[in-house]
């Protein structure tokens, strides 16, 4: 008998239908696993099991041991949810509370369901902590979300999911934005707890590596309808429909051109140091060096691949290298043959639009009450104010073709497009000003294969085009593969290698680049030989 199964299932919102006739089921104790590419409809169809779409209108059936789960009351929804079905969410930062500890947010849900004490709930919380492996657990349960990393929060979400022992576990893109070693040990840590438990999981993911090894089945989902359902193996290696073929072939390819070495630096930086004051009682401050003495040259039309796992310091060192740290910053920096390090703000107004951000979130990243032609628009008449308005108007639909979006969205705002078309417009945002430089903060880790290779595309033609030259943070090896001249690797602050990509990436010299390394192409297979010798 099946745990959960679906029964055409439609959803809507208003006139939009997004959900169609999709059906599928899941055993007690098996993985299961939704894909697609963004806008499909994956992550839908997991909230509908736990009826969390707002303003939804369902059709079908959605049986959960044998009940309808939408002709189910409220009351019954809220005694279901978090207890029989939990659900880890794919950004901790925003489904954690700011104003709780992480302690208490697991505690409610043991109170709630389980009735427990305050006191037992605790106890209970510490343990669950620990079972997650978080470090010193009875410490980081009087924590609050931002004093933790990302690998922690997401931990501790995972211990909040698991807290009442639910018998199906939704993951909605559970090791996104989190760099290779930590999506590691999050992949092993679901694989024994899922074991422990007998749970049965409902993984969402555009990670088709993950996948691969992690799932029992798969069911590709596009536009809202379930194209291919198989077990995995059969999937990987016969996929049947055309849609699933190229999901399957999305993955980052080499696209930079060989790069001139002849002309002069765009960018040169001098055992730059950056250090943080963390306060320590009443009146002492500890010094926390976050970048330590790195140097670093950039050519026009270079790309610089910085990697590292999180906290070791490459977005510090980006920020600092245009003037945006909130770190102390010492050492030498040039941009464009004019040293920047000692300039007041106002001296340095005059370089921005030649040095450009584009930020791993963009929809974080672009103001909710704008327009997408007052968003695109902003730096240009910020620093082109002589430009009347048409000549404006102009400009930004110019930028807005230019990354392959027609200039009628100019009236739309960010909720009304897709992951990779909000990444278009931040690219259209720098792209109107003319930089020299742009930092690429993980531009593209939240999205999904097919998506990502499309950005890429774009910021390699638009650096072949235009010249720039990019700073290009990720912890996705394969990306930095295909996009970068040169890589440096960061850990905890220090370059500890540097080189042309293709001679790092084949060949490093350093033991953390050969861990990292190791990490991006064995991880999820070392995670589920760990899960093969443990069933022996």
């Amino acid at each position: 008998m099946s745990l959960l199964e679906i029964q055409n299932l439609r959803i809507a919102f208003g006139d939009s239908t997004v959900v169609s006739d999709v059906s599928f089921s899941i055993a007690p104790g098996e993985k299961f696993a939704l894909v697609g590419e963004s806008g499909s409809g994956k992550t839908v169809t997991s909230l509908a099991v736990m009826r969390l779409n707002q303003d939804a209108r369902y059709g079908g059936r959605i049986l959960f041991e044998g009940q309808d789960i939408l002709q189910k009351p409220e009351r019954e929804m809220r005694a279901l949810r978090g207890k029989d079905v939990a659900m880890i969410f794919q950004e901790p930062m925003t489904a954690l509370n700011p104003l709780f500890t992480i302690g208490n947010q697991i505690a409610e849900v043991l109170m709630l369901h389980e009735g427990i004490n305050a006191k037992a709930a605790a106890q209970r919380t510490v343990e669950l902590l620990e079972k997650t492996g978080i470090p010193e657990a009875a410490r980081r349960a009087q924590a609050y979300p931002h004093q933790l990393s990302g690998g922690q929060r997401q931990r501790a979400m995972i211990a909040m999911a698991l807290a009442c022992k639910p018998k199906l576990l939704i993951a909605d893109e559970p090791t996104t934005a989190l760099d290779v070693t930590i999506q590691v040990q999050i992949l092993e840590l679901l694989n024994q707890l899922q074991r422990e438990e007998n749970m049965a999981v409902l993984i969402i993911t555009h990670d088709l590596n993950l996948v691969r090894h992690f799932a029992d089945r798969v069911g590709v989902m596009e536009k809202g309808l379930l194209v291919e359902t198989a077990p995995t193996g059969q999937l990987f290696s016969a996929p049947r429909e055309p849609y699933t073929r190229k999901l399957l072939a999305s993955h980052p390819q080499r696209i930079v051109d060989t790069l001139d070495t002849r002309g002069k630096p765009l960018m040169q930086a001098e055992r730059v140091r950056c250090t943080f004051s963390i306060k320590q009682g009443w009146f002492r401050k500890k010094q926390f060096v976050a970048v330590d003495d790195v140097d670093l040259t950039l050519l026009p039309g270079e790309t610089l691949g910085i990697v590292g796992e999180s906290g070791s310091g490459k977005s510090t060192l980006g920020m600092a290298l245009l003037r945006l740290s909130a770190a102390s910053v010492s050492g030498r920096i040039v941009f464009d043959g004019r040293e920047i390090s000692a300039l007041s703000s106002s001296a340095l107004r005059p370089l921005r639009a030649g040095m450009q951000v584009v930020f791993q979130d963009p929809f974080a990243s672009l103001s909710p009450r704008r327009t997408i032609e007052q968003i695109v628009g902003e730096g240009l008449a910020l620093h082109q104010p002589q430009l009347g308005r048409d000549a404006l108007r102009r400009a930004v639909a110019d930028g807005l073709a230019e990354v392959g979006l027609p200039p009628e969205m100019m009236a739309r705002y960010p909720h009304e497009f897709s992951g990779g078309q909000r990444q278009r417009i931040a690219i259209a945002r720098v792209l109107v000003l003319k930089p020299a430089l742009v930092l690429l903060d993980e531009p593209t880790s939240s999205l999904d294969v097919s998506v990502q290779q499309q950005v890429l595309q774009l910021l390699a033609e638009l650096q072949r085009k235009h010249g720039i030259a990019y700073l290009f943070i990720s912890h996705d090896l394969a990306v930095i593969r295909a996009m970068a001249h040169r890589v440096m690797v960061m850990k905890d602050g220090k370059v500890v290698e540097s080189g042309v990509t293709e001679s790092v990436l084949s060949v490093p010299a350093h033991a953390y680049t050969k861990r990292l390394l190791a990490a991006s192409t064995y991880a999820v297979d070392e995670a589920v030989t760990g899960e093969q010798e443990a069933g022996r």
